[in-house]
């Protein structure tokens, strides 16, 4: 069967095939239609869909969409066993989930064991309220990019965002997904791991399969949303609540011009205070899960680059940073991620990113810890003074040192000064001070902080 089949009314479906239950179409046609199982002629309206078995899945991830995969992230959060979750997955892979019925707060399927023994398994999810549903519609109305991307098979982000901003989850979270079978298994079992994944896959083709399980099906939920579209645009006011001639009154009906709310802004509350930042940056989500990462995307550099931001928030919220820092090269800044002691691996990962070898990174990673990007440029650039800048250099090493105590230095590189033998050396720097360094097997290393006093700087080195 391919991936989209179109049943007997014309109408494409997302994996397997997809039809309505004939023994509640009749009934319903008796009766003359209404609430219920819709009959086939009325496409995706009706109050439950079922969808044939699903050929085998592939070695891939069960789930392409961000709501697909935030579907299955409520499973994985959800069941306590993980053993349960990879049997629940090789069942769903091995083609062994029957037809899925949705319908309004469940999902059914029947789901064989590899000895053939058959379970009835049930997911319940919270349907939405009336209210819930009334505050959604008008989400979705207040952008016609909402309406665009449902009718094209997407779930909206923003309309995700906005509903959980008015208390509204639209996607399951932990503890949502509901499990029931007929194994009797208390918590989620194999056969409700293996029904979930399989929803993953139809949450994939179609969202509209998620907003039946919360209450309401395609066709109503279109229909409302067309209601409501044109009852704003015959009547904003009254669609939205009355006016009564204040800017507050007219924001809640078609809304103000923002330099009129400004101009009144005495009738509007004070800001209320900034919150004080944590005391620490928070941990990062754990994104060890059991759904395999997309491909080339690595969970443990993800997290590791994650926890880097949360801590450079923090230091911005405390003060800690400045928003005027210069931006960093990539090269630059892969040796700023390695200076925070990353695991081998990733400083591995980070030295090839960067075009260095490992121990080139490792030598990058001690000059930014004496001087950041000051320090890592006067390890890895050369530059020349102008003459102006070398003669009050030269003067500025004469007057270090006492006659007596003056180190035998002699100019090895533009701005470099070599001590004899002694295997020490000076650079300026292009922001005037001077950065000690010590000859090491591998070559030049930084050897200390640098100082605005040559001969404070060279004694520190010395004595390291």
């Amino acid at each position: 069967m391919s991936a989209r089949d179109t049943d007997q009314h014309g109408h494409e479906h997302g994996h397997g095939h997809e039809y309505e239950n004939e023994n509640e179409n009749e009934n319903e046609n008796e009766h003359g239609g209404g609430k219920g199982h819709m009959s086939g002629d009325a496409g995706r309206g009706g109050e439950e869909r079922t969808f044939g078995a699903l050929p085998r899945a592939g070695s891939g991830a069960f789930a392409r969409t961000w709501w697909g995969r935030a579907w299955l992230q409520a499973l994985e959060d959800t069941a306590l066993d993980n053993q349960q979750l990879k049997q629940g997955r090789r069942h769903a892979r091995a083609g062994a989930v029957g037809a899925v019925s949705v319908r309004p707060g469940r999902i059914t399927a029947v789901v064989q064991d590899r000895d053939g023994t058959a379970y009835r398994s049930d997911v319940l999810l919270q349907e939405l309220s009336e209210t819930e549903w009334d505050t959604l519609i008008d989400l979705a109305v207040d952008s016609a990019g909402h309406i665009a991307a449902l009718l094209d098979r997407e779930m909206p982000p923003h309309l995700v965002e906005d509903a959980a901003a008015a208390g509204l989850d639209l996607l399951p979270g932990i503890g949502d997904l509901e499990p029931e079978c007929g194994c009797e298994a208390w918590d989620h079992c194999p056969h409700t791991v293996a029904l979930c994944y399989q929803v993953a896959r139809l949450l994939d083709e179609d969202p509209f399969v998620l907003l039946l399980m919360r209450g309401r099906g395609e066709r109503a939920v279109i229909e409302a949303l067309q209601e409501r579209s044109a009852a704003r645009l015959a009547d904003p006011a009254g669609e939205r609540g009355a006016t009564d001639g204040s800017p507050a009154g007219r924001a809640s009906g078609g809304g103000v011009p923002a330099a009129e709310a400004f101009a009144e802004g005495d009738i509007l509350p004070p800001l209320p205070a900034p919150p004080v930042p944590a005391a620490a940056p928070g941990e990062p989500p754990s994104l060890d899960t059991e759904t395999e990462p997309a491909p080339g995307l690595d969970p443990a550099a993800l997290e590791f680059l994650a926890a880097d931001a949360a801590a450079r928030a923090h230091r911005l919220l405390t003060g800690a940073g400045t928003f005027d820092e210069p931006p960093l090269t990539p090269a630059q800044d892969a040796v700023r991620l390695a200076a925070g002691s990353p695991v081998s691996w990733l400083a591995t990962r980070l030295a090839t990113g960067s075009g260095r070898t490992r121990a080139e990174l490792d030598l990058a990673v001690r000059a930014w810890r004496t001087g950041g990007p000051a320090g890592l440029a006067v390890l890895t650039e050369d530059w020349t003074p102008g003459p102006e800048a070398l003669r009050r250099a030269e003067t500025r090493l004469a007057e270090a040192w006492d006659d007596d105590e003056r180190p035998a230095l002699h100019a090895s590189a533009p701005a470099r000064w070599t001590v004899g033998d002694a295997g020490l050396q000076l650079r300026l720097g292009e922001d005037g001070r001077w950065w000690p360094y010590r000859e090491e097997p591998a070559g030049w290393a930084p050897a200390g902080p640098p100082d605005a006093d040559p001969a404070a700087a060279l004694a520190g080195a010395a004595s390291d």
